[in-house]
């Protein structure tokens, strides 16, 4: 594979994202501890970092979606382990629940194809950030029903038949397609999913916004692999001065933490031999990206960057030090991973 491909009279690069703002009700003003200087007149919910509408901002590709360039470059910018060639995998992005979030829930593969949706939406989060008492509410207890959650719906109780677990700063949750689920306040997340926004709200407190009953009760599993990811051992690397952690290895999605504090030079394609893009998002401290060939990149905490995978390697050097996720599509199906609630 080539170290870069042309698109129009640029070629691709490591690519800094420009973060998509989106307001929620159940958002914040105040985005500390990630976006420390920015302030907002509304509530905002998520930032979205690497979505299909989200703009490249540096370099000559600057106000490109990954929409188009995924079209555009295909394998070159997506990978060989990404099911489908012109569409950008892995949607990441930063959630800052201020209230809760609405009880909701995610089709899987099947059934998203059933109401015409190309792929369903299983997710997991890495607590960036927790106060005491954080907690999330993940998948039905033990013995309720399809039909007891639709009941406790109209009854204005659903909340109360959901697991609600406390979380931790470091902590990895895996949400599979068809788990209900909410977020309470207080945590600051990285989610990593698939690439797709088909979310059904099932229950909203009284907020005035639309429910999806129909599509969101067909959607629901009663039993789910979901739950609080067995994580393996830290490796240290670089002679001990770094550190890498495996988050999770799931079916859609890989994700690794990542403290260096020396170059480290990575690699966009896995051990089953197989390329993927990389999507690193730093949550604390700066450092820059580096590709032979290629223009480099600054980041810094809140920022993403696209690795495209014709990149074949690439370093991250840091500033003093750099601590960073990096997610990308795994060389084959993976199985669900090991969890605990």
């Amino acid at each position: 594979m080539t170290s870069a491909i042309f698109v129009g009279m640029s070629k691709l690069y490591p690519l800094l994202m420009v973060p998509g703002f989106d307001p929620r009700p159940w958002g914040t003003k105040d985005l500390s501890p990630i976006y420390p200087k920015h302030r907002f007149e509304t509530k905002i919910g998520e930032a979205w970092l690497s979505g299909d509408d989200c703009k490249v901002a540096n370099g000559p590709l600057a106000g490109k979606t990954l929409a188009q360039l995924s079209t555009q470059c295909q394998r070159d910018l997506v990978g060989d382990a990404a099911r489908d060639a012109g569409r950008f995998p892995l949607l990441l992005k930063f959630l800052f629940p201020h209230e809760k979030l609405s009880v909701q829930v995610h089709p899987d593969d099947e059934q998203a194809l059933r109401v015409g949706q190309p792929w369903g939406k299983t997710e997991c989060w890495y607590v960036a950030d927790a106060k005491p008492g954080a907690q999330i509410g993940l998948g039905l207890k033990n013995g309720v029903t399809v039909r007891d959650l639709e009941e406790a719906i109209h009854q204005q109780r659903a909340e109360e038949l959901l697991n609600w677990i406390n979380v931790y700063a470091g902590d990895m949750i895996y949400v599979a397609g068809g788990t209900v689920h909410t977020l309470g306040p207080g945590s600051v997340i990285v989610e990593t999913q698939q690439q797709s926004d088909t979310t059904y709200r099932l229950y909203d407190y009284g907020r005035p916004r639309e429910l999806h009953l129909k599509d969101g009760m067909a959607a629901v599993k009663e039993k789910v692999k979901s739950g609080r990811v067995v994580r393996l051992a830290p490796v240290e690397v670089s002679g001990g001065r770094s550190r890498h952690e495996p988050l999770i290895a799931a079916p859609y999605f890989v994700v690794d933490r990542f403290e260096a504090k020396e170059r480290l030079r990575l690699s966009t394609r896995d051990d089953f031999g197989r390329t993927s893009v990389q999507i690193v998002v730093a949550v604390e401290g700066c450092g820059a990206i580096e590709a032979t060939g290629m223009e480099a990149v600054a980041l810094a905490k809140g920022d993403a960057v696209v690795v495209p995978a014709c990149a074949e390697s690439f370093q991250v050097r840091p500033q003093w030090s750099v601590e960073f996720l990096r997610a990308y599509v795994p060389g084959k199906k993976l199985p669900e991973p090991e969890t605990r609630l």
